[in-house]
């Protein structure tokens, strides 16, 4: 009897530390200092502090799925929403159910649906390209989504929400629906991207989740309902982790060739080739095409935090960092879509709280300071996704702190204004966990 309880016990311990390594538990952004929501109103540059907390509160696992309780709110300022969307991102208080071990779906493939498909590592909710409208053929107008009634589309021709509702999207590209903040696409800042096509970030000067970096594989930044993870836009060429890092690319192209939409609106000004879902067409990767994704956005590979290969889904953009269809995941799942929001916990689970510290990994090439001569503002951009929290003291030669900022997790970029500085060298002292880098800085009058 006794042998029995140690070898029952043995492997409880032994599923306790394979579970503590799993990325699906340990990736996620948990709040413990207590960050709170921030938001811009329109018209106001200055951000507002909201009560909620920000990124995910709590992780908890069993033998079989993990539990991930957040208020579905960033700790990126949100907003604002300048298309006369009059909702602001509010507490979810949601709690998402994902498997620890997710499968293939081996059966005809599960498309994609209106609202959450996935949750990115903070807490945010995912959803796909639609925003809910399409076009009415009978009517010869577009209805449904934020539209509303009195009519409602037909479901053949579905409005891209990327190109349609571009307009109110935040500096983050997201927005709410019904208090639920969202993103449809790589939530990577605007005004990061190689082209900007969007100007909101001039005044509302927020960021997103993470820095689009060429250079190195990109992030796990999130997971979809099926539990396979979602990854940034670069990654390792090859499969097997080899070939150097390269842009993942879409394999959906526009129907360039079509030149009117059946039982839909005629392709112009106002209705654009790509304003729908079926202006785009699937082209299977030729052998060799490693780089170009599947049918769902996706490919099994190898990854720095899964070195013996899954099935990932990439934020997909274009050579200008602006995003591509399907975006995310999409239009259909690779696996077997099981995830879903639970109303509580029904099972015994063991809560993740790491006891061991973080190492920084902190590095001159991983933070850009400019403008450096500074006259009125020193920006502090850091050039990838941090997981804890970056400090940020600026003291004069006299060792007296000017000022301290604090670069969140799940954000990416902090401000100091130097208008009222006098003139000379300043010290930027740059902390994060262990790892202190410090920087001088040049103020010009």
């Amino acid at each position: 009897m006794k042998k029995q309880l140690l070898i029952c016990l043995s492997i409880l311990l032994a599923l306790q530390a394979t579970a503590q390594t799993n990325p699906i538990i340990t990736t996620w952004l948990r709040n413990t200092t207590n960050i709170l929501g921030r938001h811009y109103v329109s018209g106001n540059s200055t951000a507002i502090q909201d009560t909620t907390p920000a990124n995910v509160q709590t992780v908890q696992y069993s033998s079989t799925s993990v539990y991930i309780s957040t208020s579905g709110i960033p700790a990126y300022v949100t907003g604002p929403f300048l298309d006369g969307n009059p909702s602001l991102a509010s507490n979810q208080n949601a709690i998402f159910k994902f498997p620890l071990t997710p499968t293939q779906n081996t059966g005809n493939p599960i498309a994609t649906t209106g609202g959450n498909i996935g949750v990115f590592i903070n807490g945010v909710a995912l959803f796909d390209y639609r925003d809910g409208v399409s076009w009415n053929n009978a009517q010869q107008k577009l209805c449904g989504g934020p539209i509303q009634p009195p009519c409602m589309g037909d479901g053949l021709w579905n409005r891209d929400a990327i190109v349609a509702e571009r307009g109110g999207f935040d500096c983050a590209k997201g927005h709410p629906a019904m208090g639920n903040y969202h993103h449809h696409q790589n939530p990577s800042a605007f005004k990061l991207d190689l082209n900007v096509i969007s100007t909101v970030c001039n005044l509302y000067n927020a960021d997103g989740l993470y820095v689009i970096d060429s250079s190195k594989h990109s992030p796990l930044i999130g997971y979809a309902y099926d539990g396979f993870p979602i990854y940034g836009a670069y990654a390792y060429k090859n499969l097997d982790a080899t070939g150097g890092i390269t842009r993942m690319k879409s394999s959906y192209r526009l129907k360039t060739s079509m030149t009117s939409r059946t039982n839909g609106p005629a392709i112009n000004s106002t209705y654009p080739l790509g304003l729908f879902k079926e202006d785009y067409e699937y082209i299977a990767p030729s052998a060799g095409q490693t780089d170009y994704l599947d049918e769902h956005n996706g490919r099994i590979c190898k990854t720095p935090e899964y070195p013996n290969g899954i099935y990932c889904y990439f934020a997909t953009v274009d050579a200008n960092w602006n995003s591509a269809y399907p975006y995310v995941v999409g239009p259909t799942f690779y696996g077997t879509k099981v995830a879903t929001k639970v109303t509580s916990i029904t099972e015994t689970t063991t809560t993740y709280n790491p006891t061991t510290n973080v190492a920084s990994t902190l590095s001159t090439v991983d933070i850009s300071v400019f403008p450096n001569p500074s006259s009125d503002l020193l920006v502090v951009q850091l050039n990838d996704l941090t997981k804890t929290e970056v400090v940020l003291n600026l003291y004069d030669l006299q060792g007296k702190l000017m000022d301290r900022k604090i670069i969140y997790p799940g954000t990416t970029i902090a401000y100091f204004d130097t208008k009222t500085y006098y003139a000379g060298i300043y010290v930027l002292q740059i902390v994060q966990a262990d790892k202190t880098l410090t920087q001088q800085i040049s103020i010009q009058k």
